[in-house]
């Protein structure tokens, strides 16, 4: 097909209010293969045990959905209004990553992939399918290859207009669409270090690796048993997720988007009191996490999460909220509850 559908295609997407987009054809990031399998065969996936069944289809489009000849990526911006570590020098707070405030990201961009997909049909009638995080699908180094910008030393995709401040999506089209920007390039980073260094707890173990076993991100949102005790006291008041790595990038003073309206914060999160965070029950954390991406690790994850925070406080006032969770039927809750009990109690 032509660059012109490519082109009106960019511009319903903009209506739409994605930032980014690019095109590229479904074979553009070969080399996606052979460091998916290397990271995987190092462990560092951790006990995402999804990201090893389903390996090929991940690292080969085709293989997901071998009708497929180009794909569309696009961004939206979350560019945070609020410092992301605004809430760490304060033990009674809560630190929640940015991209966590407000709307589920999952549905919001879903939405409008759908919409811009929809459009595509009715002028070429070819095939789509939509994805968003859920799927096998290497957003990132198909997102560079289509020219939204390049993955940078913590992986994450970087943007010289968006800085990292991004949620990726992704179209895959029968359709032959022709690409209308040039790949990105690690180039970009040169001899920056600034993201490896920020990290808390080293899981930038390489330049563009991540050991997802050492990263707070992974250990507060996917791992689901206790987490090591030897990352506790790293994680501070951090209770879903992490910035350290994406606030540190300089990309981001050339950020020039601010955050889609879909995404602005809840108040109710930008300063949650741990106390309070702490004394959620399973009905009262669905109400209170209603339509957040939180809402996915379920109430025991998150008061995990809590203890952790509450025994780096230091903070004796926390210690009847805690010793209320000594006996929680979940003893993953249990052991987090003593943990923390024992760290306040040293630390009075």
């Amino acid at each position: 097909m032509t660059s012109s559908i490519s082109r009106d295609l960019e511009a319903e997407a903009r209506r739409l209010g994605f930032v980014a987009f690019g095109v590229a054809p479904a074979d553009a990031a070969p080399q996606t293969a052979e460091r998916l399998h290397a990271w995987l065969a190092d462990g560092c996936h951790g006990d995402m045990l999804w990201m090893e069944t389903r390996a090929d289809q991940r690292a080969s489009p085709a293989a997901l959905w071998p009708e497929v000849r180009s794909i569309i990526a696009l961004g939206l911006p979350y560019t945070p209004a609020l410092d992301p570590s605004r809430n760490l020098p304060h033990p009674d707070l809560a630190t929640i990553s940015v991209y966590a405030l407000g709307r589920d990201y999952h549905d919001v961009v879903k939405s409008r992939l759908k919409a811009l997909a929809r459009w595509l049909v009715d002028r070429t009638h070819e095939q789509v399918k939509v994805f968003v995080d859920t799927a096998p699908v290497m957003e990132k180094p198909l997102a560079e290859a289509a020219g939204l910008g390049w993955q940078g030393k913590h992986t994450n995709l970087l943007s010289r207009k968006a800085g990292n401040w991004l949620f990726l999506g992704a179209i895959y089209t029968s359709a032959d669409l022709a690409p209308l920007h040039e790949p990105g390039t690690t180039a970009s980073c040169g001899s920056c270090t600034a993201c490896i260094t920020a990290c808390p707890t080293g899981a930038i173990v390489a330049p563009y690796r991540v050991d997802a076993r050492r990263c707070i991100s992974y250990l507060t949102i996917e791992h689901k048993g206790p987490i090591p005790p030897e990352f506790r006291p790293l994680l501070g008041n951090r209770i879903y997720g992490c910035d350290d790595c994406l606030a540190a990038c300089p990309w981001n003073a050339h950020a020039r988007y601010p955050a889609d309206p879909a995404f602005h914060p809840r108040a109710e999160l930008t300063a949650p009191r741990l106390a309070d965070l702490l004394a959620l029950d399973d009905a009262s954390f669905r109400t209170v996490f209603s339509g957040s991406p939180i809402k996915r690790i379920g109430r025991s994850r998150l008061v995990r999460n809590c203890l952790y925070a509450a025994g780096n406080s230091g903070l004796a006032a926390l210690l009847p909220a805690v010793r209320a969770l000594l006996a929680d039927p979940d003893p993953v809750v249990a052991e987090a509850a003593s943990w923390a009990e024992a760290q306040l109690c040293a630390a009075a």
